[in-house]
């Protein structure tokens, strides 16, 4: 008997692709996909737990969960999944007692064994450590979200520990997937009709770094992809900025599949934060790495991210990020108000803790010299002629538009009657706002 599930997905591209990945089991074992709420049997949020707001966020969304389940749906299943789950495992049980299961970043291959045992009464807490590597040998399917870009992840969790995050803690030691699972994965997902593939991974540029009996890094599996045939795109996300290599900027620039695109996180602008972040590099060193990617990647688009109000960050420090997005010319950076999360070492500095109020002006100056420098990188393209992958279609003020992203990740509204999703064609950019490019048909 087929029954509905509802996932809840929160956070990054890895928990988009996480989630892809458990409807693919799920669909094996009877379960189909529902986007309403109401309608299911099960229902799992996948949760995010970068921010504290994020938490609050998913406990939030299960706390009316339990409620109907309390009210009206005795039989309704509730899981949570993600890095929250890993972090807090069994301890969901106490402050959500209607959760049926708990299931960690590191077993959600272990899912259709986690719905057998619920299904049988238990309540199941799976968190144990397991070798990605080697996890996804049984071939269940993925239930990928039918658009343009496919995500696969090529390796997952993080050796740095930065003093504020929490990702080596609910992701564990980096751990790359084989290059075979992962090409025949592209493979797969080119088959389904998919344009453009985004390989995947806390850190992406350290793929390979942990095999024992080969050496084989990320330049290479972009080499082997790119030789697959048909007309598609690559990307890579996210890069640690001390681990691009002159070979992986060579490769990027020579293969005609890969995309003119870096996310190179920066976190602040001053050196002595950045030293405090444990971050394993100066203003000076992240200045050379990106000098080096726009001189050997002409067009290329550079973005990265920065955190505000991070503990004992003065008021100078904080100029300084800003200085950093004019002076690098930052094509655009996702920003954050420093969050503490548990068992982060920064988490423990309370003393050095930023006023909020202090906090959240910094987040605004912070998003308002990200809006100008986006408006001054995409004015650079105004009367270019650029290639769009075409991703959506939808009507906007009585006018039919086509949406989609040029080689090096710029947003481009195209006026057109015509759907054109999953097409390549070619514009010329007409006009610049802060968000996106205005393109004609050529």
């Amino acid at each position: 008997m087929t029954k509905k599930v509802y996932i809840e997905t929160m956070g990054c591209q890895m928990n988009k692709s996480d989630t892809e990945r458990m409807l693919g089991m799920l669909s094996h074992f009877n379960y189909e996909e529902t986007k309403i709420q109401e309608d299911a049997d099960l229902l799992m949020v996948n949760t995010c737990s970068i921010r504290q707001l994020s938490e609050d966020k998913a406990f939030s969304q299960l706390g009316v969960w339990g409620k109907w389940k309390k009210d009206n749906k005795p039989d309704l299943k509730i899981g949570i999944c993600g890095c929250v789950a890993q972090q807090k495992a069994r301890k969901v049980f106490s402050r959500a007692p209607y959760v049926d299961f708990v299931l960690g970043t590191h077993k959600i291959y272990s899912l259709p064994d986690v719905i057998r045992r619920i299904n049988a009464g238990e309540r199941v807490c799976e968190c144990e450590e397991t070798n990605l590597a080697t996890a996804n040998e049984k071939g269940y399917p993925i239930n990928r979200v039918k658009s343009t870009n496919a995500w696969i992840n090529i390796t997952e969790g993080c050796n740095n520990f930065c003093t504020y995050c929490i990702v080596p803690y609910t992701r564990g030691r980096e751990r790359s997937r084989l290059p075979e699972v992962i090409i025949k994965e592209v493979k797969d997902a080119l088959a389904d009709g998919f344009k453009e593939i985004t390989l995947l991974g806390q850190n992406v540029d350290s793929y390979g770094k942990d095999f024992k009996d080969k050496n084989y890094r990320l330049a290479q599996l972009l080499r082997d992809i790119n030789a697959i045939e048909g007309n598609f795109r690559i990307r890579f996300v996210t890069s640690y900025p001390t681990d691009i290599t002159d070979e992986l900027i060579e490769t990027a620039r020579d293969l005609d599949k890969v995309c003119e695109y870096f996310h190179i996180p920066m976190q602040s602008g001053s050196s002595r934060v950045l030293k405090a972040m444990n971050r394993r590099y100066d203003r000076e060193t992240y200045a050379k790495i990106v000098e080096k990617v726009r001189k050997m990647i002409p067009d290329v688009t550079i973005t990265s991210d920065f955190i505000a109000g991070f503990p004992g960050e003065t008021e100078e420090e904080f100029v300084e990020t800003l200085t950093a997005i004019d002076e690098f010319e930052l094509d655009y950076s996702n920003v954050a108000a420093y969050s503490p999360r548990e068992k982060t070492v920064a988490a423990k500095w309370t003393d050095k803790f930023i006023p909020e109020d202090i906090k959240d002006e910094r987040f605004q100056r912070l998003n308002l010299k990200v809006q100008e420098n986006c408006l001054k990188s995409n004015l650079k393209y105004v009367g270019r002629e650029m290639e769009v992958l075409v991703e959506n279609f939808y009507e906007h003020k009585g006018k039919m538009i086509n949406t989609g992203k040029t080689r090096n990740f710029k947003t481009v509204h195209i006026p057109c009657d015509k759907d054109l999703t999953g097409q390549f064609i070619n514009v010329k950019i007409s006009g610049a706002k802060t968000w996106y490019l205005k393109g004609k048909i050529l």
